[in-house]
């Protein structure tokens, strides 16, 4: 099993050279992962908020070895033709590091839909996300894509370079963990990362219900003060160490630096974020 660092880009963690320098520190303290989310918005209040993209591609540069990405992406939000150069691109950089993590998003943290004009519809996103998904591997060939769908339209693209990892980037599908479409689209893909997962248990049903190839992922998460060795246990191959930036640098520092622990830190105490409102 692999433990990676999971951090939301909020408060002091919008500077991307402040993230970077902690993924440097992550890489020196044997990490495997380094992964961030993606959001525009969050919440009702007026946060700092970094951008995935430009966070990663500066982790990409202080680091050689650790395995990163954005944890995960809202497919719905992105144009597929801009997201296959982005990974590439990223790919490319990182010397084949990326991990991709998908999902649909939600509009109810931030309102990162309806508030940009855009439907806040499930099914719609559902749709969406399914052309893109089946747009990136085949715009990752290097081959002319020939799609015309509901919602996008490539007419006889090459999408070129071609990513440093052959013959594609992995992609984990995030989904509800009750919900069985997620586990679906997560099959023709590389791994899963199921959300709002109670316990370990309830981790082991996801895996026998999955029932993939043995190179197949699963990833969890697990708050970084609680044992992960159930789900280890349970059959977990990735476990994501959740750090909220509300504890402060120092403290964020301080945990990154003491390295993966199975089971657990202490429960982080810390000054607060410079910027918390």
């Amino acid at each position: 099993m692999k433990e990676a660092v999971w951090l939301p880009l909020f408060d002091d963690l919008a500077d991307p050279g402040v993230v970077a320098d902690l993924a440097a520190r992550a890489e020196a303290a044997k990490w495997d992962g380094f992964f961030v989310w993606d959001h525009i918005r969050w919440g009702e209040a007026d946060r700092r908020i970094g951008d995935a993209w430009v966070t990663l591609a500066a982790v990409a540069r202080s680091t050689s070895s650790i395995r990163l990405g954005p944890m995960v992406i809202p497919l719905p939000r992105y144009r597929p033709a801009s997201l296959a150069r982005q990974t590439v691109s990223l790919d490319l950089l990182s010397k084949g590091r990326l991990i991709l993590g998908a999902g649909l998003g939600n509009d109810r943290f931030g309102g990162e839909y309806s508030r940009f004009g855009e439907s806040p519809d499930s099914r719609r996103h559902a749709a969406i996300a399914d052309e893109i998904r089946s747009i990136l591997p085949a715009a990752w060939t290097g081959n002319a894509v020939h799609h015309a769908g509901e919602h996008h339209t490539i007419d006889d693209v090459r999408f070129l370079p071609t990513p440093y990892q052959h013959p594609a980037i992995p992609i984990w599908i995030a989904g509800t963990a009750t919900a069985a479409a997620p586990r679906r689209r997560a099959a023709l893909h590389d791994g899963f990362f199921p959300v709002n997962v109670r316990n370990a248990s309830d981790f082991a049903d996801i895996i026998l219900a999955q029932n993939n190839s043995p190179s197949f992922d699963f990833a969890a998460t697990v708050r970084i003060q609680d044992d992960a060795n159930d789900y280890r246990d349970a059959g977990a191959t990735w476990i994501l160490r959740e750090i909220q930036p509300e504890i402060g640098l120092p403290a964020i520092s301080t945990l990154i630096d003491e390295g993966p622990r199975t089971k657990g830190f202490p429960e982080p105490k810390g000054p607060p974020s410079s910027q918390l409102i």
